[in-house]
């Protein structure tokens, strides 16, 4: 579905319900497609398995126990 900036400033319910239907909406702004709105995907957090490590630290093979650094890390502060 195509719609203009003035459409979706004046029709935003009816906008946002065809996007919840399914359908991808193209918004134009003095007739050039400036935005697309589409449907939001939930996406699952199962990626990382509970106190797994991330980012720079998943390669460290010192840090065994992510909580347990953590609050060795903490532990002078409270």
């Amino acid at each position: 579905m195509n719609t203009t900036a003035k459409d979706l400033r004046f029709n935003a319910k009816c906008v946002l319900e065809t996007v919840s239907r399914g359908e991808e909406v193209v918004i134009t702004f003095r007739g050039k497609p400036c935005a697309k709105i589409v449907p939001y995907e939930k996406q699952s957090r199962d990626k990382t398995k509970k106190n797994e490590l991330f980012g720079i630290w998943k390669n460290n093979d010192t840090v065994g126990n992510v909580n347990a650094y953590v609050k060795s890390l903490r532990k002078g502060r409270s």
